[in-house]
């Protein structure tokens, strides 16, 4: 059983899915149905937030210590040094290289390289120089905002080699129009290791994104999920009031919020949050709170779900949110965020939070 309905309170756009999710084998990780394709199609990932009960702290840590830490790389270099035969073999042909570059997609210049999809976020007056074939980008009938336009290539397209007419006229743009110098964040995006000698020959920094630690002394626990009732009854209205109050104490928590504490007093002039009703048989409880912070690929989250699915214990509860940058630099910032309830038997919560871009 499925349900997808518009949440609440949330902009542009948040979903929230409720269904229920099969026995996983690390071995065999499913490609297909959510959560697997929400989490596949997250780029640029900025943060991930790991949520759980202080009780399975030392399971969790465990296994974390057996799992490598993610690494990305800080790299000043020009559009044209990536178009160079054994960086485009290397890495984006054969590879599968991550790339952002410094800048807005609403003013100046921003390039992107996922999938070997290289995007370049223009204004009009370079576009033109450029002479390179692209669309208008941005919201339509928004006239505060100057023309802006977008240039897609597929790098791992056949016709982009040396000596064809397509990619020259692209390789001519780099060299003589977007030839400045740029800082990058670049990582590997497939789960399999890749030499980074050619990058790290361009004098890269390599950044190692250890996972920082945060604990609760004590806060309020609701109940979590969704009310048998209000399933059995397929009633839609109370599905997504019920899933955007959980929604928002999470968020709280992963904000080391102190309205969520046990016995906090703040003036109700000052704010009028109060949790939803308290799970009685576990009121108070106490939280850890694991974050990574960086440039990090979905593959790299993907492995850490299936480690938290895998290794939790079925009658406890976890929380798993993911950030991408945010929405001055790619248009909106996207989010999601996962819940597995306790004694939940495979049933899962999923908030997507996606821009209006």
């Amino acid at each position: 059983m499925l349900y997808q309905v518009p949440s609440i309170y949330q902009a542009p756009k948040c979903f929230v899915t409720y269904g229920t999710m099969g026995h996983v084998d690390p071995k065999q990780i499913p490609s297909k149905g959510k959560p697997w394709t929400a989490i596949s199609e997250l780029d640029y990932i900025h943060k991930v937030d790991l949520i759980i009960p202080r009780d399975i702290y030392d399971v969790v840590v465990q296994k974390m210590a057996e799992r490598e830490s993610p690494s990305y790389y800080r790299v000043a270099m020009s559009l044209d040094q990536i178009l160079e035969s054994k960086f485009l073999t290397q890495y984006i042909k054969l590879g599968n290289l991550m790339m952002l570059s410094e800048g807005k997609t609403a003013m100046g210049q921003l390039f992107t390289l996922r999938e070997g999809i290289l995007n370049l976020y223009l204004d009009r007056e370079t576009y033109e120089r450029a002479g390179l074939e692209g669309k208008p980008h941005g919201i339509k009938g928004d006239r505060g905002s100057k023309p802006r336009w977008k240039i897609s290539y597929n790098l791992r397209e056949e016709s982009m080699l040396h000596g064809r007419k397509r990619f020259d006229r692209l390789l001519y743009a780099c060299k003589n129009v977007l030839n400045q110098p740029m800082k990058w964040l670049v990582c590997n995006a497939s789960s399999s290791d890749l030499n980074m000698d050619l990058l790290e020959g361009l004098n890269a920094a390599k950044v190692t994104s250890s996972p920082k630690l945060a604990t609760d002394t004590g806060i309020n626990q609701i109940s979590l999920g969704i009310p048998p009732a209000i399933l059995a009854q397929g009633d839609r209205e109370s599905l997504e009031y019920s899933a955007t109050e959980t929604y928002e104490w999470l968020s709280l928590v992963r904000l080391e919020s102190p309205r969520i504490v046990t016995g906090d007093t703040i003036d109700p002039y000052l704010s009028r949050y109060s949790p939803p009703e308290a799970d009685s048989s576990t009121a108070q409880t106490q939280v850890c709170k694991l974050s990574w912070q960086g440039f990090l690929p979905s593959s790299w989250l993907r492995g850490l779900f299936v480690d938290i699915v895998t290794n939790c214990p079925s009658q406890s509860w976890f929380a798993l949110s993911s950030t991408t940058f945010s929405r001055n630099i790619l248009g909106g910032c996207s989010e999601l965020t996962f819940l597995r309830p306790p004694k939940s038997g495979g049933e899962f919560l999923m908030w997507e939070i996606k821009s209006l871009d």
